[in-house]
């Protein structure tokens, strides 16, 4: 008997020396590194969603496995983008695409993997077209999508006319301009349908090419149009040109609307343009530093706190944008939820356990750093693979500090409109 129980020790001991450890779990991981939307946000929310592998990895990984990511810059072009994307598909054989910041390389790239039946996490670009009508299986998106951000900025117009403008929402003109790529155009889309809905004033739509290198004449129309507020959607560089253009042209407005990418990196408009920024808004996931951690699932607090401090260690800023906050929150959500879930409760990490997981998402509003919760539209809906219970917020900027002004159950501070008299831009 003694000698049997030996030899099983001695087996069971050689079985514990013989396990392999758990496989690694590769993800490749896609922003713009480089190029015209590195300084838009694409480069701060890659350092969100590294920071988020960071911290997983530090508390050991997912389920025992360690996640490996492997980072690739789009170089801002599309092209790059796609063949990043099958570089990292075919070739390093990753399990999961995650990133992504422009809605011109996630409509082709969400099409191509989900064609593949490979996974894909999508954590920056907001185009509704990405995902709307597509009924995409193996593509999923927690973040905002781009018909939110149309209808909260002319509702927002519609809600503040008579009190801040004194005119009636039929007086207010509008004009809506917009980079001509996907996401600008799904969102001057949904702009242009709301605000006729809610009978504003159309003076003026127009869009352009995001590398255009001079927008004189769209200026000189919006002199022509007198808009009481301009919707704009752009990057950095074609709104910083906006901007510069329209002060030489002496164009002026009650207020100036925008719709993430470039008006979520105000810190870059600051150093351009100083303080004739201040009081401009932006519609956007709102940066998780600014929400009451009260407000959130126990533990929210402490998380946004860790990736502010990190995030400020890793640029050495004082500004933590929104898409740092979009970068960290998307990929928290898919470590620490969908993952685990996949894992434990479908055999693995392949394509088809992540989609079930996915599909099995339930966290309540509140139970994110940005506020809004999640839970998936299924196969066979218009916006298959999009959350919703995404839901974006309007912030202002006032004196190099952001405030959220709308929505009521999480605002910070009234909103300043029309733009005061003395403004550089102000009728």
């Amino acid at each position: 008997m003694k000698h049997l129980l030996t030899a099983c020790m001695a087996g069971l001991a050689a079985m514990l020396v013989a396990a392999p450890a758990a496989a690694d779990i590769k993800v490749g991981v896609i922003y713009d590194l480089t190029g015209a939307f590195a300084g838009g946000g694409s480069k701060a929310g890659s350092i969100g969603n590294k920071i988020a592998i960071d911290m997983i990895n530090e508390r050991g990984g997912v389920a025992g496995h360690k996640i490996v990511p492997f980072y690739a810059d789009a170089q801002s072009k599309t092209d790059v983008a796609i063949n990043e994307a099958e570089r990292l598909l075919n070739d390093t054989k990753v399990d999961v695409v995650m990133g992504l910041f422009s809605s011109a390389q996630c409509v082709p790239i969400s099409a191509k993997v989900d064609a593949a039946k490979k996974f894909m996490w999508l954590n920056i670009c907001v185009a509704t077209a990405v995902m709307k009508d597509k009924n995409l299986q193996y593509v999923f998106r927690a973040q905002v999508h781009s018909d939110q951000y149309g209808e909260a900025s002319c509702q927002f117009v519609f809600d503040h006319a008579k009190a801040k403008f004194g005119k009636e929402a039929k007086d207010i003109k509008v004009a809506v301009i917009y980079e001509d790529g996907p996401y600008g155009s799904g969102i001057a889309s949904t702009n242009e349908q709301k605000c006729k809905q809610l009978g504003l004033q159309l003076v003026h739509k127009e869009g352009y090419a995001a590398t255009s290198g001079d927008l004189s004449a769209l200026v000189t129309k919006l002199r022509r149009a007198q808009p009481d507020v301009i919707l704009h959607t752009g990057y950095n560089p074609d709104i910083t040109l906006f901007l510069r253009q329209a002060k030489e042209s002496g164009l002026k407005w009650g207020a100036l609307i925008g719709h993430g990418a470039g008006f979520a990196q105000i810190d870059k408009l600051y150093e351009t343009f100083k303080g004739d920024v201040d009081y401009l808004y932006n519609v956007d996931p709102v940066a998780a530093q600014l929400l009451d951690a009260k407000t959130l699932a126990p533990g929210m607090g402490d998380l946004t706190a860790e990736m502010v401090k990190r995030y400020k260690a890793e640029t050495g800023g004082s500004e933590v944008p929104t898409h740092a906050s979009s970068g960290f929150n998307q990929a928290w959500i898919f470590f620490a939820d969908v993952l685990p879930r996949a894992i434990k409760s479908h055999g693995g990490f392949d394509p088809e356990a992540l989609r079930k997981a996915a599909l099995e998402t339930d966290i309540p509003v509140g139970g994110t750093i940005q506020g809004y919760g999640v839970k998936f539209y299924g196969p066979g809906t218009p916006l298959s693979g999009q959350s919703e219970r995404s839901t974006p917020a309007i912030m202002q900027y006032v004196k190099g500090e952001t405030k959220v002004v709308a929505p009521a159950a999480i605002k910070t501070a009234d909103p300043v409109l029309p733009l005061p008299k003395g403004h550089a831009y102000a009728r």
